[in-house]
């Protein structure tokens, strides 16, 4: 039996000729990552266990995102925690304020993930990564600490599900689209433990902001990964960008797949998922009668620039409806420089909204942009639990940055093409 992308991968770092689903295997790692909420806890392990270097300094980064700039005393003492855990052992990629940007699009960005690698994070995002190939997954503090000093971990080799993609988009629809469409179609454990693996003549039209929108959102499904084969537009955004040698992984013609998910992207709409799981996946015409108090327009998910444009997009020449505050976070320096550059940050202000440092701060209910009781959100960020974003009263309404911007102006969930 062939092997899917991901147990390729796997097989490599685990330096055999091939792995199956189920199987235990020990598999060596290109990166380990750690933040500012989940590095300080792997630091206390490491410590405990009487660890004395980490496997490469140049492997193992650590980005301060979370709640940073640091809002209060704790999340200052753990920064420190992680900046003199960082200089004892000359960490080569660590980021801070004024370097930093929110990890999964930092990573990427800075050239530190190409395809074939295998990397964890001590953050359930770390998904992303299979935007580019690469097998990327989250893992608790505990293994994030030993990883840091050994450079392997153990993992189970997940089955399959394969995403078969067609058509063209539609205006206005994004990969966020495709994939709260998904997860509304598998639900939040349709693909648990599995490696979801796209596929279809319809990646020619997903950028690689789509396919990192998608990968990061695949733990929503549950799965263990996401990822995406290479092709011209992968190796596009690589050029220049990573200077190492990468392997690309494509799956066997005979690889196994437990399960199949059609999605013609002709058919897909603007998506918004309604509170309080992901996969409360409806078409955005169905939120009309939703008013809303507040846009976040960021995150891990939708701070790449192509999303601070197609917000700007909707919002030129337009303000926020009374009551709705507008909260623009750039995903990291480099995009809030282009936005600057870019005439983008005056739209911005222009429509009311403000524009924060890069940080996850709302994301998870941690600063700039909490809510209150009763109060709505629509955020383009990943999560809509209960309570995720604030008052376990409040409400997230999960959307693209075109869908966010227009529910702002018109203050209440509306499809872009009523503005424009």
């Amino acid at each position: 039996m062939g092997m899917t992308m991901t147990q390729k991968i796997l097989a490599k770092h685990a330096g055999l000729k091939e792995v199956h689903a189920g199987q235990l295997i020990q598999a060596n790692l290109d990166l380990v990552l750690g933040n500012d909420i989940t590095a300080p806890v792997a630091i206390n392990e490491f410590e405990s266990a009487g660890f004395k270097k980490v496997y490469d300094a140049s492997k193992v980064v650590l980005v301060m995102d979370h709640f940073t700039p640091n809002k209060d005393i704790k999340s200052a003492t753990q920064c420190k925690q992680c900046r003199l855990f960082a200089r004892k052992f000359d960490l080569k990629n660590f980021y801070d304020v004024g370097t930093m940007g929110i990890e999964h699009a930092l990573l990427p960005e800075q050239g530190l993930i190409a395809p074939g690698e295998a990397i964890i994070g001590a953050d359930s995002h770390t998904c992303t990564y299979g935007a580019l190939n690469a097998f990327s997954t989250g893992v608790g503090s505990t293994d994030l600490g030993a990883a840091m000093s050994v450079g392997y971990t153990w993992f189970k080799v997940p089955g399959a599900i394969r995403v078969n993609v067609t058509g063209n988009k539609k205006k206005f629809v994004t990969g966020k689209d495709l994939i709260l469409y998904l997860i509304g179609k598998i639900g939040v454990d349709g693909a648990l433990y599995k490696s979801l693996e796209f596929f279809g003549d319809g990646l020619k039209n997903l950028s690689i902001a789509d396919r990192l929108t998608i990968s990061n959102m695949a733990i929503e499904a549950g799965a263990k990964n996401g990822i995406f084969p290479v092709d011209d537009i992968t190796r596009e955004y690589l050029n220049g960008r990573v200077n190492r040698e990468w392997h690309e992984y494509f799956a066997d013609d005979n690889a196994e797949y437990e399960s199949e998910v059609n999605i013609n992207l002709d058919e897909l709409n603007c998506t918004v998922s309604w509170p309080h799981l992901p996969e409360n996946a409806h078409d955005v015409s169905d939120g009309k009668n939703i008013k809303i108090d507040q846009i976040v327009i960021g995150s891990c998910t939708n701070g790449r620039i192509e999303d601070m444009k197609a917000a700007a997009e909707i919002l030129k020449g337009h303000h926020l409806a009374e009551g709705v505050r507008g909260i623009i976070i750039p995903a990291t320096q480099n995009v809030y420089r282009e936005c600057i550059k870019l005439g983008l940050t005056e739209i911005f202000l222009d429509a009311g909204c403000i524009i924060s440092t890069p940080t996850c701060g709302p994301c998870l209910g941690g600063h700039m942009g909490v809510l209150a009781s009763g109060e709505r959100c629509v955020s383009t960020t990943n999560r809509n639990f209960v309570g995720r974003m604030g008052h376990v009263d409040s409400e997230i309404y999960l959307a693209s940055p075109y869908v966010a911007a227009a529910s702002g102006i018109l203050g209440r969930i509306a499809h872009p093409e009523e503005i424009i």
